[in-house]
């Protein structure tokens, strides 16, 4: 992904502050644990202005995370969704991408983070493709890395310290020249990318995979299970082998910040023809259609940044 671009504001806190001073110690719990969790949103631009994509379930997901590690959030619901659209608005952006992030602070270097502070921020930056050329399809390799699974770390939760797992299969990916990795789980099936979940056509059906697979259920894979059977596309949620891999006619990743991305190339294997299969490019457009507010069908997706919202203020 190419590098983020700085903006003026961020918010952190109840507050807007300057970009250069949003600072943490370096002696905060999450910066020597990976105590923290957080959300990838996306605002994009619509007939109506700027929207945020989903926001209302990005962060009912970003509190379950926050409950699952004891994190308590000292914000309401509704105020983290105000804070979302005030950070897009105060840095003019129609197109951007949101991280909330919220951790434990600088307190004790105890294993325990009790009596840690909780730090909460939304950054919002413009949005931008997540890897170069990635429209034509990516490369991937099965990685060497397993994906943890729910006796180890809790699958469905987005925290700070899990993607250190993601981290070590991605590098191993690019090292060995490829754009992405796809990680196994403990049983050998397919899990996901590693900041994705991944889709398979066979013979016209579209394949996935679910929570017991290991996989984050992502906010934007519920959206093209949605949007496919929409378009009367046949779904089959079930296990995803390696052999479905090689033997699929069309393979994609799904997330918000690779969107509806499809996958040419497994290890040594070419996918199909080389090129973006029709189903592939059905949902992507739909997609499209459906974040940028073309297709009224989904315009309850969208939150628009114009709209009046609660002050965003202090903490409760």
């Amino acid at each position: 992904m190419p590098p983020f671009t700085p903006t003026q504001f961020i918010w952190k806190d109840g507050a807007l502050v300057p970009w250069e001073a949003a600072q943490t110690h370096v002696s905060a719990h999450a910066l020597q644990y990976g105590t923290g969790v957080f959300e990838g949103m996306r605002s994009y631009d619509t007939p109506d202005g700027a929207a945020i994509f989903r926001l209302d379930d990005h962060m009912r997901r970003f509190a379950v995370s926050a409950a699952a590690y004891e994190l308590p959030l000292p914000f309401s619901f509704e105020q983290l969704c105000a804070a979302s659209l005030h950070v897009v608005r105060a840095n003019r952006l129609t197109n951007s991408y949101l991280r909330p992030l919220a951790f434990f602070d600088s307190h004790s270097f105890a294993v325990w983070p009790k009596d840690c502070p909780v730090t909460v921020a939304i950054i919002a930056v413009p949005g931008r493709v997540y890897i170069d050329g990635a429209e034509g399809g990516v490369r991937v390799m099965i990685s060497s890395t397993r994906r943890f699974d729910a006796s180890v770390l809790p699958p469905h939760v987005k925290a700070c310290g899990h993607y250190t797992n993601s981290v070590r299969a991605v590098q191993e990916a690019r090292r060995n020249g490829f754009d992405e990795a796809v990680l196994l789980n403990s049983k050998g099936d397919v899990a996901e990318g590693s900041g994705a979940n991944l889709f398979v056509v066979r013979k016209g059906t579209l394949i996935t995979n679910d929570a017991d697979a290991s996989i984050l259920p992502g906010i934007t894979r519920d959206s093209v299970l949605r949007i496919a059977q929409d378009l009367d596309i046949p779904v089959q949620v079930r296990p995803i082998a390696v052999a479905d891999l090689r033997s699929a006619d069309e393979l994609f990743f799904s997330g918000t910040a690779v969107e509806v991305m499809p996958i040419r190339q497994v290890d040594d294997h070419v996918v199909g023809d080389g090129a973006p299969g029709v189903i592939t490019r059905r949902l992507r457009t739909a997609y499209q259609d459906a974040v940028h507010g073309r297709d009224p069908r989904y315009h309850d997706w969208l939150a628009r940044v114009s709209d009046p919202s609660p002050a965003v203020a202090t903490a409760r």
